[in-house]
């Protein structure tokens, strides 16, 4: 299929810059940029001309970082996104159960969770969960490191006052009594437990997932966490040819040997629109949620440094496995001391890492110090740059201001020319690259204090972090990223240029069109 775009505003992201206005699409890739006169030359009777009457044209976004399945697996479930009481939280799971069919003993399961934005202050309790209904609950913090559940919920899981905590995780206990609430590998592990819903909706909420990420400009899409009970969904997933985005997943190393048998055609290669990236480990937890890995102590919290998850022998190991397998590794790390100890085991590894590209994922509360050694070491940051907004204030709380002014250091990563990606980590947040390119810019809390003025970046710059950067995080810079002859028409229309407007304007801009492969594969009925 030919397609021709003209009468727009290009932001190529090369370098020059091509004073251009129009381009040319052959066969799902960008055959010329140039004029309006020379490229509507090229038309034949075949070619769809589309003038976009001042229109923005830019590449699409790349997804450094999400949980494609969850953001899918999510739409089944409660959002508890804005409630600011355990009396909201409670209306909102008795809404739900009145507008479905719910059987007994089956789980209710509700997301965005935070305790951070309720009035009370505090984590809701398995005794305010049980007022509500007797099936199993279990509502998962927004940072997916924790949640609570009630006391059925927690019985179908066969937790008692006698259950130890794992390595890197915690069942909280108040007199001896569970509280409901787990967090990290206790969270984690246990939730894997409780069924999915059908195939058949899954498949359907697959379908809804993709016109998310696409309505944002996204067509590139991670799957952060490839674990053994999703293996046969994405199977049928690939079978059903389901995927008009490309998805990159990141395997859980303890089912690495039926991630070789059932997706050998998909190792480092697309089918489908799917392949598999490499592994995924976590290191720590999150800020927010008072888990991250730090050098130092959490404020009012004397001797309290939060935990790692990973002994250094294991991680060593899966380092050593990923450089001889030739697989990408990515690292979860938001505390300087997570990040100290992947430092750490990649330098022991003693070999050059770099040709994988490790990734650091988040990376909050990088140690300024740290970074010579991540840029020697050829880590890759992808900054969850958006926490400045949504939990700065939090941080400031937790850390101080002088370590929150440093979360997420673009500003400094750029002045030591860093290759550095951002990302939204749905389904924690929407999957909207305008509103963290904001984010990135501005670095303003909801309170408005500016967190960091030094740690602010160009609006290019910001960009180039979830198209071109991205693109090299998944060594795919060749074909992706840019516009440029030969690569991808993977593109988006916009209705202004952001280089063009103010920058607190930014996260208000609006994708029009989102182009996948020369195919249209989101538009607005107002474009």
């Amino acid at each position: 299929m030919k397609k021709i775009l003209y009468n727009a505003d290009f932001i190529t992201l090369e370098n020059p810059n091509k004073d251009i206005n129009a381009i040319f699409i052959n066969n799902g890739k960008i055959e010329k940029i140039g004029k309006e006169k020379e490229i509507l030359s090229l038309q034949d009777s075949k070619t769809e001309i589309i003038d976009l009457s001042g229109k923005t044209v830019m590449p699409s976004f790349i997804d450094a970082h999400s949980h494609f399945f969850a953001v899918a697996n999510d739409l089944s479930q409660v959002n508890l996104n804005n409630c600011r009481s355990f009396k909201d939280i409670q209306n909102k799971i008795l809404e739900y159960i009145k507008s479905n069919n719910i059987k007994q003993n089956q789980w209710i399961i509700a997301n965005n969770y935070d305790n951070n934005n309720l009035q009370e202050g505090r984590n809701i309790t398995k005794e305010e969960l049980d007022k509500i209904t007797n099936n199993p609950i279990v509502i998962k913090h927004k940072s997916g490191h924790s949640g609570v559940l009630n006391s059925k919920g927690l019985q179908m899981l066969n937790i008692t006052e006698n259950t130890t905590n794992p390595d890197g995780g915690k069942i909280e206990k108040k007199d001896g009594k569970l509280t409901g609430y787990l967090e990290e590998n206790a969270f984690i592990e246990n939730i894997k437990k409780i069924p999915m819903a059908s195939e058949d909706e899954l498949l359907n909420n697959i379908k809804l997932a993709q016109e998310k990420y696409a309505s944002y400009g996204i067509t590139t899409v991670q799957e952060g966490y490839l674990t053994k009970e999703l293996i046969p969904i994405y199977r049928r997933i690939i079978e059903n040819k389901a995927l008009s985005l490309d998805v990159v997943a990141y395997i859980d190393e303890k089912c690495e040997d039926i991630v070789r048998e059932e997706f050998a055609d998909c190792i480092k290669q697309y089918k489908n629109n799917f392949k598999i990236g490499g592994y995924k480990i976590f290191l720590d937890g999150s800020p927010q949620g008072r888990t991250a890995w730090m050098r130092t102590p959490y404020t009012n919290a004397e001797n309290y440094y939060g935990y790692g998850t990973m002994l250094d022998k294991d991680v060593e190991r899966i380092i050593e496995k990923s450089y001889n397998t030739d697989l990408q590794l990515l690292a979860h790390c938001n505390g300087d001391r997570a990040v100290e100890q992947f430092i750490h085991c990649i330098k022991k590894i003693g070999k050059n890492i770099e040709k994988i590209r490790p990734v650091l994922i988040h990376g909050q509360l990088i140690g300024i110090d740290q970074l010579d050694e991540i840029k020697k070491l050829g880590i890759i940051p992808s900054f969850f740059v958006a926490h400045t907004y949504y939990w700065g204030d939090v941080h400031i709380k937790n850390f101080g201001l002088e370590r929150a002014q440093k979360i997420s250091p673009a500003g400094s990563s750029s002045k030591k020319k860093i290759v550095y990606t951002f990302h939204q980590d749905s389904p924690v947040l929407e999957p909207n690259m305008f509103e963290t390119i904001w984010c990135a810019v501005n670095r303003k809390t909801k309170q408005g204090i500016i967190l960091g003025t030094d740690e602010r970046i160009s609006v290019i710059e910001a960009i180039k972090a979830v198209t071109v950067n991205s693109a090299y995080q998944y060594f795919e810079e060749s074909n992706k990223g840019s516009i440029k002859e030969g690569k991808k028409a993977d593109l988006i229309v916009v209705d202004k240029n952001p280089l063009k407007v103010d920058s607190d304007e930014l996260r208000n801009i609006k994708v029009l069109e989102t182009i996948k492969d020369g195919q249209t594969i989101y538009k607005t009925s107002c474009n």
